[in-house]
């Protein structure tokens, strides 16, 4: 696991303690440091907490990302998706992520409610490019600081990006709000006396920087409105801890409770380097609209290359040492490794082992042990998640005919499979929907196939709750059958088989009762129901599916009481577990015979005739490939489950 000591120095009233710490390697071709600054005669008027990332350019390996366009773009209003810096992390699988530009609520220049769910419209301020494609064309000298890269990490800063530079050539580019540092002089006093609050007190920091031969890129934040741990900085401090890391030229980005910098952990979770203020007030991170992010790859070291292959229930563990040395798995449902493979004494620098007697679909943690002598090395924590092969059975399909009502149904068991809806609409298709906008209908949600009336008690929007049944078959409920449903919902919903609730979609959690005048937690997309919901129901919220007819029952919950619109359509597909037989290829080239497949959980056998007697190939064989050049005699070989 990946560890970070955060050093913050002791307040002193008598001397000032500016420190930057020692880079340290956190990934291949990028490193960390923390500073820290203790006010006092002579240094920084604040205390002050500095996380720095330094990012090599000219590592071939590292590549760089920024927010995309949203679905239904629409430039200077709708143009990306809002999320926080950990979702941008997990979602594009980066091992860096920071916020960037500064944004807006779509078509203004108002700041937008900090936590609105992911995937809020949001206009970014200046130049953004994402993979070669313009996100945010330059507006006007206004957050006009901009840093532009090539395909190839090739950068360029524009300290004042107006009138608007070229982009043609450039890959990915990102704006901050205003240049502290130009050619090596730091100007970030030159905005003292400005009336602008981002410049007359000390705020929390995000900045971006690039050295004077553009080898490295520079990553900073400077953790604010905190007493007692860190105040925030003035631009000129934020200019002079550019320079302290390395930075020739440098600009201001977007700040204040966006400050975000996360990277990745070894299991693949998102770790925040600095101490936001928005989480040490709220809990949680702000929805931001524009981010940076960087794909590296792990550090070398003893133990290298580890890969993990899953099957359904069993998983082969691979990986390379830099030394011979033993072979062992631990692993666990969770990071106290309570399980571990057989120890392997045979010295080797390839090792595999296979671990059996796994859970499908399930996730678990594990690490690589292995020792030389008294040494013993361990790998950080790794996670992978088990398949689960499965047979489907379509039970309805997306257009599928649902009675619906609009009456308040608080205490009614309106669910249960003799609750009498006769009372209720007739059956219509879906998409079942409603839509006042003055605009019309959103043309990109459908199909639109039942259209439902609004609530004329309520300014004529829709009513905040449609409840919804249908009847279908289902041709097993043997053990293991699951249930997979996708479709277009907007906004939440609760779920309920035969009477039983068995999921909640951007609905408060269980067991939070559900009324009628409940309001969804979130919304789909960028508020309207233009993608795809999926989730899937196995085990015990299902056991009372039966063979033959069940009842589908979904209550249809809005936003907000003056949301315009309301979507509601599903498909539904049974699916049962089956065995999936691997595939084993065999290759020969001069001499040598080479057999591989895909799928982990399996040994390699041999045997002189088919009908046996077969025995493991010695080893065991458990990863592919595996090569011979055994060719005198006829061999015959197979893969089996452990």
């Amino acid at each position: 696991m990946l560890s970070f000591a955060l050093v913050i120095a002791a307040v002193s009233s008598v001397h000032a303690t500016t420190n930057l710490g020692p880079w340290i390697p956190i990934f291949k071709g990028i490193d960390h440091a923390t500073g820290t600054n203790t006010p006092g005669n002579g240094g920084f008027p604040e205390l002050e907490v500095v996380q720095a990332l330094r990012v090599d350019l000219t590592d071939p390996d590292i590549r760089l990302v920024t927010t995309p366009r949203i679905t239904n773009y629409i430039a200077n209003s709708r143009e990306t998706p809002g999320m926080s810096v950990s979702d941008f992390l997990v979602t594009k699988g980066v091992q860096v992520a920071i916020n960037a530009n500064n944004f807006h609520d779509p078509g203004t220049l108002d700041s937008p409610s900090y936590t609105l769910p992911p995937g809020t419209p949001f206009e970014v301020a200046g130049l953004a490019i994402s993979q070669g494609q313009l996100v945010s064309a330059q507006e006007g000298p206004v957050d006009s600081a901009s840093i532009l890269f090539t395909t190839n990490n090739q950068p360029t800063i524009i300290s004042s990006n107006w009138p608007a530079h070229s982009t043609a050539g450039f890959f990915n580019a990102v704006s901050g709000l205003y240049p502290v540092l130009i050619n090596g002089v730091n100007i970030g006093s030159n905005y003292l006396g400005s009336s602008d609050f981002v410049h007359n007190q000390p705020q929390p920091r995000t900045a971006f920087g690039l050295s004077q031969d553009r080898h490295f890129l520079y990553l900073l934040t400077i953790d604010g409105r905190q007493p007692g741990y860190s105040d925030g900085a003035w631009d000129w401090e934020t200019g002079e801890w550019l320079q302290m890391v390395g930075a020739f030229d440098g600009a201001n980005m977007d700040g204040g409770g966006s400050t975000t910098l996360v990277i990745e952990d070894s299991t693949g979770a998102p770790l925040e380097l600095n101490q936001s203020s928005a989480v040490a007030q709220n809990g949680t991170e702000r929805t931001v609209g524009s981010h940076l992010g960087v794909f590296a790859k792990p550090l070398p070291g003893f133990i290298n290359d580890v890969v993990a292959l899953p099957d359904d229930t069993a998983a082969t563990i691979t990986w390379t040492t830099i030394e011979p040395s033993t072979t062992q798995v631990q692993y666990d449902l969770t990071t106290n490794f309570n399980n571990s493979s057989t120890l392997q004494a045979t010295m080797v620098t390839n090792h595999a082992v296979l671990l059996t007697g796994l859970t499908p679909n399930t996730g678990y943690y594990f690490r690589a042990v292995s020792s030389v002598g008294a040494n013993q090395f361990v790998s950080s924590s790794k996670f992978f998640v088990t398949t689960n092969y499965v047979t489907t059975n379509q039970l309805f399909d997306l257009t599928n005919a649902w009675k619906y009502t609009t009456a308040k149904l608080d205490g009614v068991n309106w669910a249960a499979p003799a609750y009498d809806d006769s009372a209720w609409s007739r059956p219509g298709p879906a998409l079942l929907w409603v839509d006042v906008r003055s605009s019309g209908p959103n043309p990109a949600v459908g199909p639109k196939n039942t259209q439902m009336p609004p609530d004329s008690n309520n300014n004529g929007f829709p009513y905040t709750t449609y409840y919804f049944r249908t009847h279908f078959t289902a041709t097993n409920s043997a053990p293991g059958t699951g249930l997979v449903f996708s479709g277009y919902i907007d906004d939440g919903a609760v779920f309920y088989l035969n009477g039983t609730e068995i999921y909640r979609l951007r609905m408060d959690p269980s067991p939070t009762p559900i009324l009628n005048n409940t309001l969804a937690s979130g919304f789909p997309c960028s508020g309207d129901a233009t993608c795809l919901d999926e989730f899937s129901i196995a085990g015990d919220p299902i056991t009372n599916l039966v063979a033959g007819d069940n009842v589908m029952a979904v209550e249809v919950h809005n936003y907000n009481q003056a949301s315009p619109d309301i979507t509601f359509g599903t498909a539904l597909v049974e699916t049962q577990p089956y065995t999936s037989e691997p595939q084993l290829n065999i290759a020969y080239t001069q001499g040598t015979i080479t057999l591989s497949w895909s799928r982990g959980g399996f040994t390699l056998q041999r045997a002189d005739v088919p009908s046996g007697s077969w025995i493991d190939v010695p080893g065991p064989i458990v990863s592919s490939p595996f090569s011979s050049t055994n060719l005198n005699v006829a061999q015959y070989f197979r893969l089996v489950k452990r």
